[in-house]
């Protein structure tokens, strides 16, 4: 079997007591089986169109022939440099696949008016551009293909010869597309978006950027029928049990790459597992860990650590970096065998949490608070304070009788519940400032909780649904930043600076409209202000 899971622990009692039942109530070959019944009688109308997952291997086999076929003609041409414009599960998956291929894709999955321009500014001679959004109307997405389109024209390319869309069929996207004459892929409209790695919104741009996607697809196709099959061995079971069965319910779970092959998984993982079960007040959490992260010194008592190794069958038997205890999952495979297994885990897990692991209720709150304030476009609320040049601003249990990042950052940690999570949330230019991702371990260092950290706006199509949807007991580090340059979308009233702000505004207004204790810093000068931060953090 191309899938190997160990555990031990907690997780080891969840699969003993729970694969059992899953088996005798046909629950894998009833997902293999299409069967929406599965999640209850309210997500009965939504599983109906949602199962297309399930045949993603045989649906995708004939567009390996087409995207190869594209990709010939795009190198004679002078052509090698791809871009993707697309969020969440649009975006994730060609990361992923492509980052353990080994081969180039620009993952353009920001609205940081910086980042689009040095996008823009990389090679646009050969370039092109793969537009990818299901509903054919992410505003990110549409604004990245506006921009990009006038680059072309205006460097005297036409842009029919250079962006390829990807989306669903019938959808807006799909019409303006084949106006503009632009390649169109269509993908199974019964796959929701974090579902669709192995279709062409996983393989159309990994496919183009030079990945083996057929080599992918033969890696899920050796996993198939494993996981359609009512048995105790079946890895789909088991990993479903070992996150979402444990009594008390380990809700928050640890993603840790060691060893394997396979590059930024957890990423991916994160955005399938966090929208899926984050809702009516449950869920999971996922954070993504190191072998060194802190939350792996001591454990959590609420944290299930998940470790992806080379060699699952014996990882347990030898020594490894950083930090084990017993009890944790310990997963290998092939990257298209993974993929694969996980989706089918995460409905399986949706069924024993009670949910529906199809839909996203409560990602639109942070796209109704965006469009609203794009539309008033008021001015910006004054900051509490300035402390080295970053603008201070939150809520009232944070900030009030404070004047210093320090402070403000250790009202926010003593605000966070005894069962809850840090998420910082950094809505800047992450080519820029990559440094501010080490920001979360030094958090971590400093409270005996979970720490999530997750660039925006992309995050907001991942772990938002969590935020929001899920158990809340967040607390929430945002940090913007003003650029050094701003970009006009192209036949729009905002610029992409405008739109990022409004983005983490329009999000921290609906967390702070939940009662959520939110921490809100503008570093008015990136550079300086990163540093200052860390320093605030000690």
């Amino acid at each position: 079997m191309s899938v190997r899971i160990h555990v031990s622990g907690p997780a080891a009692v969840a699969v003993d007591f729970h694969v059992p039942q899953l088996v005798d109530d046909l629950v894998a070959s009833s997902i293999t089986g299409l069967d929406p019944a599965l999640w209850g009688p309210e997500a009965e109308a939504e599983a109906s169109k949602r199962l297309g997952w399930t045949e993603a291997v045989s649906v995708s086999r004939p567009l390996v022939a087409e995207i190869e076929a594209l990709r010939n003609d795009l190198l004679v041409q002078g052509i090698d440099h791809i871009v993707l414009a697309g969020m969440g599960g649009s975006s994730l998956a060609p990361e992923v696949i492509t980052r353990t291929a080994g081969v180039e894709l620009t993952v353009l999955d920001s609205t940081a008016p910086t980042q689009v321009g040095a996008a823009l500014r990389d090679r646009l001679d050969a370039t092109a551009l793969v537009v990818s959004s299901k509903s054919g109307s992410t505003v990110e997405t549409d604004s990245q293909r506006r921009v990009y389109e006038k680059a072309f024209r205006d460097a005297g390319i036409d842009p029919a010869g250079r962006i390829v869309v990807v989306t669903d069929p019938g959808s807006p996207l799909e019409a303006s597309a084949r106006e503009a004459g632009y390649r169109v892929f269509t993908a199974d409209p019964n796959v929701g978006g974090r579902y669709s790695a192995l279709t062409a919104f996983g393989l159309v741009p990994s496919g183009l950027a030079g990945a083996d996607i057929s080599e992918l697809l033969d890696e899920a196709e050796a996993i198939e029928l494993y996981l359609a099959t009512d048995d105790a061995d079946n890895p789909g079971l088991i990993l479903g049990a070992a996150i979402a069965g444990t009594s008390p319910l380990k809700n928050k779970l640890g993603i840790v790459s060691d060893g394997t092959h396979i590059v930024g998984f957890a990423d991916w993982a994160e955005q399938l597992i966090a929208e899926s079960t984050g809702k009516i007040g449950t869920g999971l959490l996922p954070v993504v860990l190191d072998p060194a992260s802190p939350e792996l010194k001591e454990g959590l008592d609420d944290l299930q650590i998940v470790r992806l190794v080379k060699d699952a069958d014996q990882f347990h038997l030898i020594p490894t970096r950083g930090h084990r205890h017993d009890g944790e999952i310990l997963v290998s495979g092939s990257l298209g065998g993974l993929l694969l297994t996980w989706e089918y885990a995460v409905a399986v897990a949706g069924r024993l949490l009670g949910i529906n692991p199809f839909d996203q209720p409560d990602v639109e709150s942070a796209k109704v608070a965006t469009r609203g304030l794009l539309d008033a476009q008021p001015m910006p609320k004054a900051p509490a304070f300035v402390d080295a040049g970053i603008e201070v601003r939150g809520t009232a249990s944070v900030i009030a009788g404070v004047d210093t990042v320090a402070a403000a950052l250790a009202g926010l940690l003593a605000e966070t519940p005894a069962d809850g999570y840090v998420a910082i949330q950094a809505y800047v230019d992450r080519l820029s400032l990559p440094r501010l991702a080490e920001l979360r371990d030094a958090v971590a260092a400093k409270i005996d909780r979970p720490v999530t950290f997750g660039w925006g706006p992309r995050f907001l199509h991942s772990t938002g649904q969590f935020q929001k949807g899920g158990p809340l007991i967040g607390a929430f580090l945002q940090i913007t930043e003003n650029a050094a340059e701003d970009l006009a979308v192209p036949d729009r009233p905002f610029t992409f600076g405008q739109l990022i702000q409004a983005q983490a505004a329009g999000d921290a207004n609906v967390l702070e409209q939940l009662g959520r204790p939110v921490l809100r810093l503008n570093l008015t000068s990136p550079a300086a202000g990163v540093s200052h931060l860390f320093d605030a953090v000690g």
